[in-house]
């Protein structure tokens, strides 16, 4: 069961400490974990296990193609390999490796998916991946989730780690808001519902949660109670509880470091469109490419602000007098 920690406040750990401290405990505990890294071992934070473990953690170096064969090779063996790059060069430029070597050959893997979206900042937009979640929902029976901190990201390493299939976790590596309480336990597949509300939902995933609930608090001091949803599993969606929330808050608004195309506004509204439609307004990129920028900067440049959440939850609360 997860217990909620959010002050608005950024954590005081590290999420890559979390993540070093995590990977380093099961390298220790179980002889078939092994990482793989496309040469960002120190922005991961993983350089002092590779010199504990040089046999267990591997630098594959600027081939990430490569390494998600590796990782298959190494599934095909017994072991329990976990991978990492940027998102951009983990989900689209080793998609068909992802979807060949690993889905569809039935092996298992476990991929690190670091700084999606505007996370990438001044890396730009080569590096800003808007598209990976709309990638990596398409690949039969992966299990794809937006990290929305360290709580969270530690649990779902350690639940997924005996798990058969192709694991996508999408996280940042820095200044992350803090939700969860540590020892927090989360159910994959099932969303949380982080603030109820009753006139709108925020269903909202990774750097935007935090926002969300920044956004509910601004429109309760208009009088608007909104229910704010964590989904961070966003394959396989929470169907059940998106209909839920319609049917209880009669509007939906889905917020996303991602494409409005194909990410989690597309599978919440292929959810409506075919089991309850309801008015829904997707908060997300637009047919852009990123831009070189501060995050702050970016979060304006995309409308990943509490103000911009709000204004869309007041257009989505005035389409169900439309209906």
């Amino acid at each position: 069961m997860f217990q909620l920690n959010y002050t608005g406040q950024l954590e005081n750990k590290p999420i890559t400490q979390v993540f070093k401290d995590t990977l380093e405990d099961m390298i220790q505990t179980d002889p078939k974990v092994v990482h793989l890294d496309a040469d960002l071992m120190l922005l991961l934070g993983v350089l002092d296990v590779h010199k504990k473990f040089p046999d267990r953690v591997i630098n594959c170096g600027i081939q990430e193609a490569n390494m998600i064969g590796v990782a298959a090779g190494m599934s095909a063996v017994g072991l329990k390999p976990y991978t990492h790059s940027f998102a951009a060069f983990t989900s689209r430029r080793v998609f068909d490796q992802l979807f060949l070597s690993i889905a569809y050959a039935k092996k298992s893997a476990h991929i690190i998916a670091s700084d999606p979206g505007i996370k990438q900042a001044f890396n730009g937009g080569t590096h800003m991946v808007f598209e990976d979640l709309a990638l990596m929902r398409t690949i039969p029976d992966a299990y794809v989730f937006d990290i929305t901190d360290s709580a969270m990201y530690s649990f779902l390493i350690r639940a997924t780690k005996d798990l058969k299939g192709l694991y996508y976790f999408r996280t940042p590596t820095s200044n992350v808001t803090s939700v969860y309480a540590e020892g927090s336990e989360f159910t994959i597949g099932k969303g949380n519902i982080v603030r109820e509300g009753r006139d709108a939902t925020i269903i909202a995933c990774g750097l935007l949660v935090s926002v969300a609930l920044e956004a509910a608090k601004l429109l309760e001091s208009e009088g608007i109670s909104v229910r704010v949803v964590d989904m961070f599993t966003i394959k396989p969606l929470d169907e059940a509880l998106v209909i839920d929330c319609v049917k209880k808050t009669g509007a939906i608004v889905t917020a996303e470091n991602h494409s409005v195309y194909g990410g989690l506004g597309s599978a919440v509204s292929e959810v409506l469109s075919e089991q309850y439609p309801a008015p829904l307004i997707r908060v997300g990129v637009k047919d852009e490419f990123g831009e070189v920028g501060p995050e702050s900067y970016l979060r304006e440049r995309f409308g990943f602000t509490p103000q911009n959440l709000a204004a869309n939850v007041i257009k989505a609360i005035a389409l169900k007098s439309k209906q």
